[in-house]
């Protein structure tokens, strides 16, 4: 018998998903910053029940996962499943030609640019504390991070605990701090890191990238054993979404930087 002609095999399910016009514009949106659908619908200019439709389409491929807003629980946050994606992308390579595969985000040859990085949650214990943390370390220090908070809290315990033992960071001597200590400082990225400071993040000067990364709360639900299981997600879930950014940054790198010896 022979083998199926190529015209008989179907196109990988992320070329189908992703093929729609609308659909690739929302993927693309949501490859930036989190959104909410009335801010994706504002930036896409197309009425809101088409754009459920379609993001009901991509949830259902889990290209994008959604998340209940802390701030108004009314409204849901869409995030580009980044890993999901990846490896979509490299198997429909694949599919093509095993020389198509992609390589991992953030490779180790990649140049950085010295850029200043502000992560903002509402205490300024756990998620960008941990978030400083990390980019400071997958970046080799070269990109200069800091972190603040509207109403910061004592830092937890677990947010100490899940980076000393699952990255080898020391937490332990860092304070927390109000993002008024950087209201006048400039910045080429500020990342909110939940809904409500979100809400009250002040202008900062010099025009710095703004993007939102829906991530809960990893504290609430219980006592510090309770919760440690989600803080050991949220920190993956950083480390993860902070890789991807560093690419990024590596890749808006001059040319002429990138070639200089």
């Amino acid at each position: 018998m022979s083998a199926p002609s190529s015209s008989d095999v179907a196109p990988p399910e992320l070329l189908q998903l992703a093929g729609h016009p609308l659909r690739w514009r929302l993927l693309r949106e949501l490859a930036r910053s989190d959104r909410s659908v009335s801010e994706i619908t504002e930036l896409i200019g197309e009425p809101q029940n088409l754009v459920s439709y379609h993001l009901g389409k991509l949830r259902d491929g889990r290209l994008v996962a959604g998340r209940r807003s802390s701030a108004d629980r009314r409204d849901t946050y869409y995030r580009l499943d980044l890993l999901h994606v990846a490896d979509m992308l490299s198997a429909a390579g694949g599919a093509l030609h095993p020389g198509l595969r992609l390589v991992p985000p953030m490779r180790k040859d990649a140049q950085l640019p010295a850029a200043r990085l502000l992560f903002l949650c509402t205490g300024n214990s756990a998620r960008s504390q941990m978030a400083e943390a990390l980019a400071r370390h997958q970046s080799g220090g070269i990109v200069e991070a800091r972190s603040a908070g509207s109403h910061p809290k004592t830092l937890h315990a677990n947010a100490v605990r899940v980076m000393q033992e699952e990255y080898g960071l020391d937490l332990s001597g860092h304070s927390t701090k109000h993002l008024d200590a950087f209201a006048r400082q400039r910045f080429d990225w500020v990342i909110s890191l939940c809904d409500r400071v979100r809400e009250v993040c002040p202008e900062l000067p010099g025009h710095p990238q703004l993007i939102h990364w829906s991530i809960a709360d990893p504290s609430d639900g219980g006592s510090d054993e309770d919760t440690y299981p989600a803080f050991r997600h949220v920190a993956a879930e950083l480390a993860t979404r902070i890789a991807f950014l560093l690419t990024l940054l590596a890749e808006q790198t001059p040319r002429a930087r990138r070639t200089k010896t």
